[in-house]
């Protein structure tokens, strides 16, 4: 019997494959219902469009990692279209990218089988850790990334990193970039779990960026694609809260299938400051700003695993009968981003073949 802890993207993928090879599996999901943070996603499941261009975004990160999730990530999501996820759309909405749109609850039906909720804690045995990672931590963010408090979470609340906690006391090595996670800078006012993507604000590059002290922390020049950068430098301001300021111009601009305006308009009222009410003197020509506080998806440092998805100590050497996939592997995104959900297709297969054929 193989058990697989946690019952997000990783874990289904990787039960699904198990049975699929004939093995029998056992799934134990920390929390009330299935999909994990993929099902509070977009649903978006994509690669950079040529490797190089990976390496570029995420310098830090694990070459041989990013290599075999680019390379494997086509014939995944063929593997999950057969399987009967349903595509939303065929295109990502990002030109520098491709994969495609799936409906998150269609995949936890694609993918489901038998699970055991509310079950804590994981098991001794052959375990494929899928638990995504460690970002409901309060005491491992505060440890590795900035005091918890000040960052909200925009993820699965179960996410509390039993994966990496589990495996760091039977020897295994966490990767490098412990301090890095990916999240989006959100409005500063009451939202729920249903509100993770429309209501981030997703315009750093437009506009003035000031922290409550009224400093001009962060250019919009080097704003990054993904803006996971931005979010970062906001988890270090007082509060881990800043203020975008906005003139006409940007308001008008457009990002993916939305306007500026059409953004900011989304943010609930409290959030929105009039130039006048900032804490701070306005720079010339702004007409709008919104209050955002930076709150964390998932982490990118977790553990070390090699291209078979096995657990590594710090010398290398696989811990034995242990693999990981999702978020609980650490170390292929950092330094910028790439997706979540492509790093946990891909090894959640990787980890269920190499289990299956090993055990």
């Amino acid at each position: 019997m193989i058990a697989v802890a946690g019952a997000g993207m990783a874990g289904l993928v990787a039960a699904a494959r198990l049975r699929e090879l004939g093995r029998d599996v056992v799934v134990r999901e920390k929390g009330t219902r299935l999909g994990g943070s993929m099902l509070l996603s977009s649903g978006v499941i994509w690669r950079h469009r040529e490797v190089a261009e990976l390496r570029a975004e995420c310098p830090d990160g694990d070459p041989v990692l990013q290599q075999l999730v680019w390379e494997r990530l086509d014939d995944a999501i063929a593997w999950l279209v057969a399987r009967g996820a349903p595509v939303v759309s065929e295109e990502t909405g990002n030109p520098r990218t491709v994969g495609k749109r799936f409906d998150p609850r269609g995949i936890v039906e694609a993918l489901a089988g038998d699970v055991e909720t509310g079950a804590e804690g994981c098991v001794d045995g052959p375990l494929l850790l899928c638990t995504g990672g460690f970002a409901a931590s309060s005491d491992l963010v505060t440890r590795f990334i900035r005091p918890a408090a000040s960052l909200r979470l925009r993820a699965s609340p179960w996410s509390e990193g039993d994966g990496l906690r589990f495996a760091l006391d039977r020897g295994a090595a966490h990767s490098q970039a412990m301090d890095e996670f990916y999240g989006r800078n959100m409005p500063d006012a009451l939202w729920d779990e249903t509100q993770l993507v429309s209501l981030s604000q997703l315009y750093a590059r437009h506009a003035r960026i000031y922290d409550e002290d009224g400093i001009e922390f962060f250019s919009a020049s080097d704003v990054s694609w993904s803006e996971t950068n931005v979010v970062q430098a906001t988890a270090r301001r007082p509060n881990a809260r800043a203020y975008y300021v906005l003139d006409q111009s940007a308001l008008e601009q457009r990002v993916r299938d939305r306007t500026v305006a059409e953004m900011v308009e989304s943010a609930p009222a409290e959030a929105r400051v009039g130039p006048r009410d900032l804490p701070f003197d306005p720079p010339d020509g702004a007409v709008a700003a919104v209050r955002v506080i930076a709150s964390i998806t998932h982490t990118l440092g977790g553990l070390r695993v090699d291209a078979r998805a096995r657990v590594l100590r710090e010398d290398d050497t696989p811990v034995d009968g242990l693999w990981a996939a999702g978020v609980d592997v650490g170390g292929i995104a950092a330094g910028g981003y790439t997706s979540g959900l492509a790093q946990a297709l891909v090894l959640g297969l990787v980890a269920a073949e190499d289990a299956a054929h090993g055990v």
